[in-house]
């Protein structure tokens, strides 16, 4: 197996665009996870840690803190996956969201609005994206009782520190409902291979740092309604943002994947670097709701506002004219634009902007580099423009 293959450049700062060696992946995961390494843990299964969501409320801040510690090791190099049993302690609280919830659905089925799924086909499922400001809106007290959860808190801290964001996304799938594509997620996870080997080496192992991945059980989840499938400690693999959508790595986590049941008001987080991927609901009757949590770090962010759009704005016509006159060359406007637009396409409103046709939807670069290239004029980019901002907006 020659370099690149197995994962780098011969530079050793960038992984190939074919980057994945099965052997070398399967070599880092563990045949069992061993309780004397877990001493917090209440269970294991599966090589899947488990807490006891009633145990955690009633600690003090100095058991709190070793709990803490060991969710941070078990995301980092251990199985990658926490499942906190009883995370809610009221169940009426996820009713009264489910409700809530699946009278959202019903309403944004019946206006024609959502739609889009990065790793499901159309219909398997039922989204609400931005639950979180939904829920907010429609009842605060509700949200009130339901975020006031200390395991949510406990967990997100454990992982990503203080003054983390936290973001929903609501998924239903439904009576049939077919399995997702095994994947990792936010943010690496969310390009195509060729994208991500444009990120060097170390982004690749700084990724998963960013966000937790968590799912809160609307209902009860038996094996046959499908819910999250794993393959715990595959986060460790540093080319894996690349590998995992190759046939023999997916080929591999169908035949190891483990499964666990869920009950009402429990809630799994995991690294979000674990090839993960939501079941098939052969069931009749089951509409299997999670309410997803994306939990992102607070050093996301930059240190100024700067209005992009305005720059864009500006910047279009002379560049068009420049490069009609081949004063600047092509890795130039490349330069340029990245200096200028907003190159990432998210945070975004996933209810007018959903990722339809690809992993992400278009960014404010994407929009100004066809316009360029397509010969647009300025007002036809300025009209692509409006409806990039009005597609984002709350």
């Amino acid at each position: 197996m020659d370099a690149a293959k197995r994962g780098l450049h011969s530079e050793a700062h960038w992984f190939s665009s074919d980057a994945g060696c099965l052997a070398d992946f399967t070599a880092t995961l563990p045949a069992t996870t061993d309780p004397k390494d877990w001493p917090c843990a209440a269970a294991i299964e599966r090589n899947v840690l488990l807490y006891d969501g009633a145990s955690l409320r009633n600690m003090d801040a100095t058991r709190q803190r070793a709990v803490m510690s060991e969710w941070a090791r078990a995301f980092l190099s251990g199985p990658g996956i926490v499942v906190i049993k009883r995370a809610f302690p009221d169940l009426a609280v996820i009713d009264r969201a489910t409700d809530l919830f699946s009278a959202m659905i019903e309403q944004e089925k019946a206006i024609g609005a959502g739609g889009g799924d990065h790793f499901a086909k159309p219909g398997a499922n039922d989204r609400i994206w931005n639950a979180l400001q939904k829920h907010c809106e429609a009842d605060p007290e509700g949200f009130a009782l339901y975020y006031g959860n200390i395991c949510l808190a406990l967990v997100s801290t454990a992982w990503l520190g203080p003054n983390y964001q936290v973001t929903a996304q609501v998924n239903r799938v439904n009576p049939g409902g077919a399995a997702q594509n095994p994947h990792r997620d936010y943010h690496l996870g969310f390009m195509s291979r060729e994208d991500a080997a444009r990120y060097p080496v170390h982004s690749h192992r700084l990724s998963s740092a960013l966000t937790l991945q968590g799912a809160v059980a609307h209902c009860d989840m038996p094996l046959e309604s499908g819910p999250t499938l794993y393959l715990p400690y595959s986060q460790r693999y540093e080319a894996g943002y690349i590998a995992f959508g190759q046939p023999d790595f997916q080929a591999y986590f169908a035949e190891h994947h483990v499964q666990l049941p869920l009950e009402k008001g429990d809630a799994a987080f995991f690294n979000p670097a674990v090839m993960h991927g939501a079941g098939h609901n052969v069931t009749s009757d089951v509409y299997r709701m999670a309410n997803l949590l994306q939990v992102s770090s607070t050093f996301g962010r930059p240190i100024e506002t700067v209005n992009r759009a305005a720059m864009a704005h500006a910047l279009f016509a002379p560049l068009r004219d420049l490069i009609a006159a081949g004063r600047v060359r092509e890795d130039e406007v490349a330069a340029v634009i990245a200096t200028c637009a907003e190159a990432y396409a998210y945070p975004t409103n996933l209810d007018r902007d959903p990722p339809i046709g690809g992993l992400a939807p278009l960014s404010q670069a994407t929009i100004m580099r066809q316009a360029l290239s397509e010969g647009r004029t300025a007002d036809e980019f300025a009209q692509a423009m409006h409806l990039w901002e009005e597609r984002r907006k709350s």
